[in-house]
């Protein structure tokens, strides 16, 4: 299980297929939820993709993740009778899967009118920004997510109770249950490491079969395809075995959320070096640094819906389940929705902590960085760095999240900073999506209501 080499031209890709003699590829793009959506190509038929593009149905960025269609928006619909929208398959991206005879796969991303709403489109405008400032941006990501001893079948006949997890009990960093599905680990492990999402760390975390994986640091729009990719195929290994992986923000009331921490830093164009460290300053935090937290803090509140992006997200946002509740920073301070991580000119980076292992990677990103690079733009000052628990602490209002879904899409919609940062029909759309998903959620009758009520009221 090899890494290809990664064409870095059209021409080097049709090469590419043409050399290996392969009969079919695969193409796929991720949609407004983070879901990969693609097909089988054959491989004359991808050439010709590859140097022309090609449609696919813009109801890709019209669906919600359960295929139903926003009736809020105007991009797709049947006004415009489903049109299909222009995509480019980006060379570069090419991996193969191993557990299917090394058949390549190439991301795509959306191309002219659909380009603005594009999540992949979306971050490579804040990267264009951050190189228009002469930065390069180096980001990684951690995801928790909670496996089980289920299928696609079993989870609905059960009505997702009494699920059992893989494991049960605690054991965090346990090499006892490492050691039992050594299996699933390595298989894990080699797949990333042979499709160019490295992991540089895998452990149990403290709770029944939840583990986490920390991506090995690369470029920021890199490390986006990285994440997307690793969350699909993650769930693709667990199912060919008979189990269950789910990147849920929070699945039990039992149990604490799942993470999906994002770190970034930057690096000058013209030098190569991290513009983060400075040891003459508190913390060794350049001025760079210090406004690009500051930048993150002030606009939390603004863009949490880019990265706190369903109506499950805002049931991790509570006090004591290692999750923040405001915008707040801290120097290796696990409480806050910030971590300052101290280090060398090469190592130390800002850990964005109040996103979850539901985030679509390209917009919580984006939404991460846009925000730090508006902060060194205009130069934001953070409030005074959280010592001890930000729990214990009350911030004021400017600082306080959203405590919803709606409420979170209200406040990106209205925001000038978002508009400016991401562009007006990315905030329109997004934020008419992330209302839809909140009224979809409002149709549902739960089984915290029917307890409650049903019998009493």
């Amino acid at each position: 299980m090899t890494k290809p080499a990664k064409p870095k031209t059209v021409a080097e890709a049709i090469a590419y297929v043409r050399e290996r003699g392969v009969p079919d590829v695969k193409v796929g793009a991720f949609d407004i939820d983070g879901i990969f959506r693609g097909k089988y190509m054959a491989r004359d038929k991808f050439e010709g993709v590859l140097e022309k593009g090609f449609g696919f149905c813009n109801v890709v960025l019209g669906w919600d993740s359960n295929d139903q269609l926003y009736d809020n928006t105007s991009f797709a619909g049947w006004h415009n009778g489903f049109r299909d929208a222009n995509v480019r398959v980006v060379p570069d991206t090419l991996r193969t899967i191993p557990f299917e005879d090394d058949v390549p796969l190439f991301i795509a991303e959306f191309a002219d009118e659909a380009e603005a709403i594009c999540p992949r489109g979306t971050l490579r405008r804040v990267l264009a920004k951050a190189r228009d400032m002469g930065y390069a941006v180096s980001a990684a990501a951690e995801f928790e997510f909670f496996v089980f001893e289920e299928t696609p079948h079993s989870v609905r006949e059960k009505r997702y109770r009494n699920l059992k997890n893989i494991t049960p009990g605690f054991y965090g960093y346990s090499m006892l249950r490492a050691g039992v599905h050594a299996d699933f680990y390595r298989e894990l492990l080699d797949t990333c490491r042979a499709m160019d999402m490295e992991i540089e760390g895998l452990h149990t975390e403290t709770g029944p079969g939840v583990l986490e994986a920390a991506l090995r640091v690369d470029e920021a729009l890199a490390m986006a395809d990285k994440a997307a990719l690793f969350k699909t195929f993650t769930k693709i290994l667990a199912q060919k075995r008979g189990w269950m992986a789910t990147f849920m923000a929070k699945w039990s009331r039992d149990w604490p959320g799942q993470s999906g921490h994002l770190h970034t830093s930057l690096q000058s164009l013209k030098t190569g070096k991290g513009v983060f460290f400075d040891k003459g300053k508190p913390h060794a935090m350049s001025d760079e640094m210090r406004w690009y937290v500051g930048g993150q803090q002030a606009l939390m509140p603004e863009l949490l819906a880019m990265v706190a992006c369903t109506v499950n997200s805002y049931t991790r946002l509570i006090p004591g389940f290692w999750a923040p509740t405001d915008a707040s920073w801290g120097v290796e301070n696990r409480t806050t929705a910030l971590r300052v991580i101290p280090g060398s000119e090469k190592s130390q980076r800002v850990e964005y902590r109040v996103a979850a292992a539901d985030i679509n990677p390209y917009i919580a990103l984006a939404a991460a960085i846009g925000s730090g690079l508006w902060g060194i733009e205009h130069r934001i000052e953070p409030d005074p760095a959280v010592v001890g628990s930000s729990y214990d602490m009350k911030f004021p209002k400017k600082r306080q999240l959203p405590r919803s879904l709606i409420e979170a899409a209200a406040r990106l919609a209205g925001s000038k900073a978002a508009r400016s940062l991401f562009g007006d029909a990315f905030v329109d759309h997004y934020a008419a999506t992330r209302d839809w998903e909140e009224r979809e959620f409002r149709k549902a009758i739960t089984d915290w209501e029917m307890e409650r009520y049903f019998e009493i009221i």
